[in-house]
């Protein structure tokens, strides 16, 4: 079983949106973009204990919390899901309500009854979803699940019951996981999930544990004085009642409920601290450190799994308070033992784990949502991409902007001048960090155009930075982005000589040449105070060639002012900020000349 199609309508930020989603993938895309949102919207759906919540929905789960339109009627929550690959046993027990999955088309084929359902990319599959809106009535906000198919002579559909959920078998663990829903008691908690898998349905937890709760003392003992406060407390009762009605009053733990029982009680955990009498010490689960809360955590998801064999995880940033090597194995694990594996992620980490296809890039403009499945970048083949992932394209595509530098050289310097200039003039210049721009290393000329299409496609706005070009080539990386600058130099080291007054590139020379830094090889060239400019400008541009994967460029702009900096740098970088920042204009105070207006004759 697996989530083939999610459609989500007017909920929180997204105003429309829809999403196929393959056998296992990873939700991307810049914070506040709607990756939570969607998980948050299969939960309404597919969730068991979702509806029990009070409120099951409010207002600011409506797009731009609207949730009555102009003439007093509601607005509501609509969310669709297409579940395909059923199991056996789930199509048996859903045979009233299925319809059918067209793997190859990515389709629901339209019936009844439907053609073509022998094909082999056909298959059964479930459509349900979720109705939320604002009772005016009850001045409520309700909601209810409901099969999609079919539809009753009423124009309603049957009801999707709890037990209809638990067979579908959807967990969804939010960002802020915790102990305390892990291993705690709590209807629709983990451990409560593994006990109710159990083959053993006789679980008697509860009567057990009350009634030993029931008679246990409590602050009995004469000493501690709360005994000769009850017994003035039944002398005084019994100044006014008969005997026989009061009982002796005493302390215990007898007001717990089943509910208040199930959120009481939690797992304890050897901490590592030993007391005086050599024993270990245990503290609640959700005392115990973040990374190891979430190891756990994902241990309990294992369990269920193996118990369950049939299970949809949805699982926010696993990658919180958890090393790399171990990101790396939950991802595994999570996938060997699910049907399918959904999570959000912002780590280089997690998506170097799935392939291209399976990492859906969201991006979101004006409420409508849309997720493109990421391909392989141009140039990069399929057994290079793991390798060039992580360093390469992760952050571009966790990003909504990018910037397509050149080289190697380009991809150091403009942060670091960028940065240096924020540093200089905080009012009047931001970072490309600050900007939510990441930057991508083309490493020719020749990919800039390429590299900057296959971000333009994933919805990124694309920058680039280039050398002078030919007429053709500049047309064709102005095709393929969005807003490209071209240098008036050919190479950077030009850009960087010609750009930057004597003085500045002599003092950034000869500081070198006093920490030791100048290279052995052009200690023939070694800058010195009488160094004729000329002289001057081989030796540093030979330096900066040598320096390409030393971050050279960036250290010396790192030592410039804005004044000092080439202003084709200094310019792309306020233009940059401009198209994501624009500076805001206030309208222009208008005065006239009282003697200049001419009166009119009636």
């Amino acid at each position: 079983m697996r989530i083939a199609k999610l459609k989500v309508q007017n909920f929180r930020g997204i105003k429309q949106g829809q999403l196929l989603i393959p056998s296992h993938a990873v939700l991307v895309g810049d914070n506040n973009i709607g990756k939570s949102s969607l998980l948050e919207a299969v939960d309404l759906v597919l969730g068991p204990e979702r509806l029990a919540r009070r409120p099951v929905i409010d207002e600011h789960d409506f797009y731009a919390g609207r949730y009555i339109d102009g003439d007093g009627k509601p607005v509501p929550i609509h969310v669709e899901v297409i579940v395909a690959d059923l199991s056996e046993d789930q199509a048996r027990h859903f045979r009233d309500h299925i319809e059918w999955w067209d793997e190859a088309a990515q389709t629901l084929l339209e019936g009844p009854p439907p053609e073509g359902t022998d094909k082999p990319t056909v298959k059964p599959a479930l459509r349900v979803g979720f109705t939320g809106t604002y009772d005016s009535e009850e001045d409520d906000f309700v909601g209810s699940t409901h099969f999609l198919s079919p539809q009753k002579d009423d124009g309603g559909y049957d009801t999707f019951k709890t037990s209809d959920k638990r067979l579908c078998g959807f967990l969804y663990l939010r960002t802020l996981r915790t102990g305390s829903r892990a291993l705690s008691l709590e209807r629709g908690s983990l451990l409560d999930i593994i006990l109710r898998l159990q083959e053993d349905k006789s679980f008697k937890i509860w009567e057990d544990v009350l009634e030993q709760l029931r008679v246990l003392p409590v602050a009995e003992k004469p000493e501690l004085g709360i005994s000769e406060i009850l017994s003035s407390v039944q002398s005084a009762i019994r100044g006014f009642m008969p005997a026989d009605s009061v009982s002796n009053p005493h302390m215990r733990v007898s007001d717990l409920t089943r509910d208040t029982l199930r959120r009481t009680l939690t797992v304890f955990m050897e901490t590592g601290a030993k007391r005086e009498d050599g024993t270990e010490y245990a503290a609640p689960f959700q005392h115990q450190g973040t990374g190891t809360i979430n190891t756990l955590v994902l241990a309990l998801l294992s369990l269920i799994a193996d118990l369950k064999q049939n299970v949809i995880f949805a699982m926010e940033e696993p990658e919180i308070a958890i090393p790399p090597h171990t990101q790396k194995r939950i991802i595994d694990g999570v996938r060997k033992k699910s049907a399918q594996a959904l999570f959000t992620s912002h780590s280089p980490y997690v998506l170097e784990e799935f392939a291209p296809d399976q990492v859906l890039v969201l991006t979101r403009n004006e409420g409508v949502l849309a997720a493109i499945p990421a391909s392989y970048p141009p140039a990069v083949k399929p057994k290079g991409y793991k390798a060039e992932v992580r360093k390469r394209f992760c952050e571009a595509l966790l990003s909504r902007r990018v910037l397509i530098a050149e080289g190697r050289t380009e991809y150091d310097a403009y942060p670091a001048a960028a940065r240096r200039l924020h540093e200089l003039h905080p009012e009047e210049f931001r970072s490309l960090e600050a900007l939510g721009v990441a930057i991508v290393d083309a490493t020719t000329d020749a990919q800039v155009g390429p590299l900057g299409a296959h971000y333009k496609t994933l919805g990124k706005t694309v920058f680039a930075v280039f050398d002078l070009q030919t007429p053709e080539q500049r047309e064709a990386i102005s095709h393929a982005v969005h807003h490209p600058f071209e240098a008036a130099e050919k190479g950077f080291e030009n850009v960087l000589l010609k750009g930057t007054p004597e003085a500045a590139l002599r003092r950034y020379a000869l500081s070198l040449v006093e920490d030791g830094l100048w290279p052995n090889h052009l200690i023939a060239k070694t800058p010195k105070p009488d160094t004729l400019h000329e002289d001057l400008l081989g030796a540093m541009r030979d330096y900066f060639i040598w320096g390409k994967g030393h971050g050279a460029a960036a250290d010396f702009l790192n030592a410039c002012t804005r004044d000092e900096m080439p202003k084709f740098i200094v310019d792309t970088l306020l233009a940059i900020q401009g198209v994501i920042d624009p500076p805001t204009v206030s309208e222009p105070v208008v005065t006239v000349d009282e003697s200049l207006i001419l009166e009119l004759p009636a």
